[in-house]
């Protein structure tokens, strides 16, 4: 039985409810243009209030809370599910949220609001309250800065129309990469519980971007995009499982963002995998494999096979990739397209675009790529400038990829994180 405590201060609340939201990490840099207004507080700007990051990627300049951790849910994965019988539970009210954000707003602790919430009595009750905060926020405190909101499965369309045209960005979790795995740790969660409402958010967006063509006055409607989060190594879906479900809601959903999280056991249940830690480097390797999906105009089927399901955990996905088509190299770079360009090992976006633009006035030779930024320890082994190669001779990938390996500098901390521990504890004390 979940009992609430409410003769809590609400700074211990806060305390409750902020590691209580701390697996959650789709939570990024606004991209949102609302203007302050006259007489108003705060300002979210489109190159993003959040520049504080820890390596794993999680936003530390939001205010993150959850409203409650109390939830009907019992999702086997999640610290706050229902049957969590250890968890102290806590609600904050809107007005605590409200006045929380504005004064820390005001003290410079924060940038913007980052709310979820367990869902507390029904769907549509957590959402009324978020949705009362964001109003109190908006209309009573003249707040125009960065608001970021969860839609809680199940709510009406209603809810998702109020909120979107308040909030700067919302997101829906889909947690798990598969209705099957859906229906074996969170069976309350249904597969059109969490479609429905990026379907809803999807369309709305692509009317306002319409309305805004004609009335540039047109109300805004989540205008940050939307986002959402896959829990990784709960469940035995491969990476490739995970990217093509990532591809798919980028081009059928209008994703803004998809967000993995390593699963981190909260609790000892025959239904989760027992790891020793979470699967961090298997996290890493995703989100750079997202990177090429985004921005070096790679698809997921080339990435990943049903023969190779995950990534190599020793080599970044590009790398992976070009030693499994290592045929189609090495390349001159003074010749290739820029889209081959994009897909050298060592090659970012901008270093490509510099030496796409370089060559038409002069020949590159080695030693000005790591003037555009190239890693050339990488690039070395796929590329010739000007004819010369300073490769393995060999081409073969095998080979390739133990020098590769051979010449990395020894890690004197292995872990991915070095702001927090994967509990969110502090490291060596620095933050």
């Amino acid at each position: 039985m979940q009992i609430i405590h409410h003769n809590i201060d609400t700074l211990k609340k806060i305390e409750i409810l902020s590691d209580a939201a701390k697996y959650d990490v789709s939570c990024s840099s606004s991209g949102s243009t609302r203007k302050n207004k006259k007489g108003g507080l705060g300002n979210a700007e489109k190159s993003g209030i959040c520049h504080s990051w820890t390596q794993d990627g999680r936003c530390i300049s939001l205010l993150k809370i959850l409203m409650t951790n109390h939830c009907i849910f019992d999702c086997a994965y999640c610290v706050n599910r229902r049957s969590n019988d250890e968890a102290e539970r806590v609600i904050l009210s809107v007005e605590e949220i409200v006045s929380v954000t504005v004064n820390f707003y005001k003290r410079n602790y924060i940038e913007g609001l980052f709310l979820s919430s367990g869902v507390y009595q029904s769907p549509n009750i957590t959402m009324e309250k978020m949705y009362q905060v964001a109003w109190k926020l908006r209309h009573e405190e003249n707040f125009n800065g960065y608001i970021h909101m969860k839609a809680i499965p199940g709510a009406s369309k209603e809810y998702i129309d109020r909120v979107g045209r308040l909030v700067d960005r919302m997101s829906i979790n889909i947690e798990l990469p598969s209705e099957k795995s859906l229906n074996l740790l969170a069976p309350q969660k249904k597969k059109d519980l969490l479609f429905s409402p990026m379907k809803q958010i999807r369309n709305q967006l692509l009317e306002t971007a319409e309305e805004k063509k004609l009335f540039r006055s047109a109300p805004d409607f989540v205008p940050a995009g939307q986002t959402t989060q896959m829990i990784i190594g709960a469940t035995q879906e491969s990476d490739r499982d995970i990217l093509l479900l990532s591809a798919s809601l980028y081009k059928k959903m209008n994703m803004k963002r998809v967000y993995f999280s390593a699963f981190v056991p909260t609790s000892e249940n025959s239904l989760l995998p027992a790891l020793k830690e979470p699967p961090l480097q298997r996290e890493h390797r995703l989100y750079q494999a997202d990177w090429l999906l985004r921005f070096y105009k790679f698809e997921a089927e080339e990435l990943l096979s049903d023969d190779q399901p995950f990534f190599d955990v020793d080599l970044d996905p590009k790398c992976n990739w070009a030693l499994k088509h290592i045929e189609q190299f090495p390349v001159e770079i003074n010749r290739c397209s820029y889209e081959m360009l994009l897909r050298i090992p060592g090659f970012g976006v901008t270093g490509a675009l510099k030496i796409y633009h370089a060559r038409k006035y002069g020949t590159v030779e080695f030693h000005h790529l790591k003037q555009f930024g190239v890693a050339v320890n990488r690039a070395k082994f796929f590329i010739t400038c000007n004819g010369k190669f300073n490769g393995h001779p060999s081409m073969n990938a095998f080979h390739i990829k133990h020098q590769m390996l051979a010449k990395r500098p020894k890690k004197t901390h292995p872990d991915q994180l070095s702001f927090l521990d994967y509990k969110g504890n502090l490291v060596n004390g620095v933050i």
